[in-house]
């Protein structure tokens, strides 16, 4: 095999190859680039970690065909340290990879396609099309919510429901929950069968890394494949691929208390630029001692916020509507921090009961069609 790449337009493509290379793998395959050249189709690159995937088209000049597998970082690290405007990549039958870019020159070993795993299926199956920048927009909100390492699995990512006008997306731990849900066109692909309706749980790394890789342009579209265990979304000449996580999703509407009785409308931003004021005290760790948890107190028109620990004391006010009783409340501020943060609208409202009862967050004009509310579980301190 035998290619010739522009420097500069292989390392961009390169780079977002790079999320889907195992690390430290048992199988060296996994930490490699599958390079499949062929004069009849292209060039094509792929990265598989046996989680997710990443597949694209690569311009160049194929002088020989090929199909073989480098790692993935090295060859990245070469392209980049390299000079010249050109790079010559060339494999031997001996698996020996030469690549070459103006007067440097490296070598290194390579490995047979064949070695490479065996990907997910891309076509056929169940599917839908859906605007890209709704989708990275839903993603965005709930990310902060996802379970990190949860002993329930289902937690470890993020919950789809996809309707024919609706995207629903929720992510939720152990003291916090995203629910955003929009009124959006889905179309369904021409070989799925019946309705669009699908329920899908995608892990916390894959989503990630599409709120990295999907384009935010109005005219954009993902279409998205799905299968019981693997979903395969493509956008922009990309091609990203993850396994499902599979199980039954905790019933979220439930655990959400919809009668509060206390409800607290505040300016967003000015109670977002206060808690960043009292991170400065709660995000500061002692040795052997864990954050330390904001005081939430409502009190008439005003929302006090402040915290206390070794390193300093932090107090701040908020003017607010109030509607109910008194309370003091004590908060996880990252938390809250997080919640707030991604609670669209200048003004936002509040809902509480009691300082051990969980609470919402929700916009107040959240925009036409969306529906998003955002819940966090109380600390319990002493006093």
């Amino acid at each position: 095999m035998k290619i010739v790449f522009n420097r500069q337009q292989i390392i961009n493509t390169v780079a977002p190859l790079l999320c889907a290379v195992g690390n430290k793998a048992t199988n060296p395959a996994i930490e490699c680039i599958l390079i499949e050249a062929d004069s009849g189709s292209g060039i094509t690159l792929t990265t598989y970690d046996l989680e997710k995937g990443v597949r694209c088209e690569a311009e160049g000049q194929i002088i020989e065909s090929g199909r073989y597998c480098i790692n993935a970082n090295k060859f990245f690290q070469t392209l980049k340290v390299m000079e010249g405007e050109e790079v010559v990549l060339s494999v031997s039958e001996s698996l020996e990879a030469a690549i070459t870019s103006g007067k440097s020159f490296y070598k290194m070993s390579a490995l047979r396609a064949e070695d490479f795993p065996v990907l997910p299926s891309v076509s056929g199956g169940n599917g839908f099309e859906v605007s890209s920048a709704r989708l990275r927009a839903m993603i965005s909100k709930v990310t902060y919510a996802m379970g990190v390492n949860d002993q329930r699995q289902v937690l470890n990512g993020a919950f789809f429901r996809v309707t024919a006008d609706r995207l629903l997306v929720v992510a939720c731990d152990s003291f916090k929950l995203a629910r955003c849900s929009c009124a959006t066109e889905v179309r369904s692909l021409p070989e799925s069968e019946g309705e669009v309706k699908y329920q899908y749980i995608v892990p916390q790394k894959t989503v990630s890394e599409l709120l990295r890789m999907l384009p935010d342009g109005e005219d954009d579209r993902a279409v998205i494949h799905l299968s019981r265990k693997n979903m395969i979304c493509s956008f922009e000449g990309l091609t990203f691929f993850s396994r499902l996580i599979e199980g039954e999703y905790i019933d979220f509407d439930r655990i959400i208390i919809k009668n509060h009785k206390i409800s607290v409308t505040v300016d967003r931003n000015r109670l977002l630029a206060a808690l960043e004021r009292a991170a400065i005290v709660t995000e500061e760790k002692v040795a052997g001692s864990t954050r330390t948890p904001l005081r939430f107190t409502v009190e008439g028109d005003l929302l006090k916020l402040n915290a206390q620990s070794s390193v300093g004391v932090s107090y701040d006010e908020v003017e607010c509507a109030h509607e109910g009783e008194d309370i003091v409340i004590s908060f996880n501020n990252r938390n809250l921090i997080d919640s707030v943060r991604s609670c669209s609208g200048d003004m936002i409202r509040i809902e509480l009961s009691t300082p051990l009862y969980s609470i919402n967050i929700v916009p107040l004009d959240p925009g036409e069609g969306n529906e998003d509310l955002f819940f966090m579980m109380p600390v319990r301190t002493k006093n």
